[in-house]
């Protein structure tokens, strides 16, 4: 691991998701283990736009999940906060165009690098992230056809076709996991 990679790390450790960030890391690495430099990074940084206030205002549990305003202003809002870090640790110029790039694309993917980017933020996501969709149900945010179209649509998005059969149980891990806390708060009412 670099020492850029390390600071990355600690620069993340403070916002409330950096577990995902970590696990999209080390998705990446399971599905290229020698994933080069930018794509480590841009998996390790992609959503920090998130950890800073003015951002996108745009509610994700009551939106489509593929809403392109949202994802837009969302992935290049999080490339410019990451090519400004990258450009205060010294980083090489053409390391922070390729990171900020690949950070730019995590959503959408488009190329082989960003494909990847793109699929380990999916992975992550139904790995990591079911404990926010049921915040949603549980706060009345969003609705459980909302939260289940949020997941198929992290799985239905991956590009890289490697990855799509490791999506398949995380997706029925989440789908499951949903409909338990629906009931659950069905059972309540």
């Amino acid at each position: 691991m670099s020492d850029l990679e390390r600071a990355a790390e600690s620069w993340i450790e403070p916002y409330a998701d950096a577990h995902h960030l970590r696990r999209t890391r080390d998705w990446a690495l399971r599905l290229l283990p020698a994933a080069a430099l930018p794509v480590r990074l841009a998996a390790l940084t992609h959503d920090m736009e998130r950890h800073f206030p003015g951002g996108p205002t745009m509610d994700p549990a009551v939106m489509e999940p593929d809403d392109p305003r949202y994802l837009g202003a969302h992935a290049e809002r999080s490339s410019v906060f990451v090519s400004c870090w990258l450009r205060l640790q010294g980083a090489a110029p053409e390391l922070v165009a390729a990171v900020g790039d690949l950070v730019r694309r995590h959503e959408t993917g488009g190329c082989d690098a960003a494909d990847l980017v793109q699929a380990a933020d999916s992975l992550s996501f139904l790995e990591t992230k079911g404990h926010v969709m049921e915040g949603w149900l549980a706060d009345g945010r969003c609705d459980l056809a909302r939260a289940e179209r949020q997941a198929l649509w992290m799985a239905e998005r991956i590009r890289l076709a490697a990855a799509r059969p490791l999506a398949e149980p995380l997706l029925a891990e989440t789908l499951d996991l949903l409909r338990q806390t629906a009931a659950g708060i069905e059972a309540r009412l």
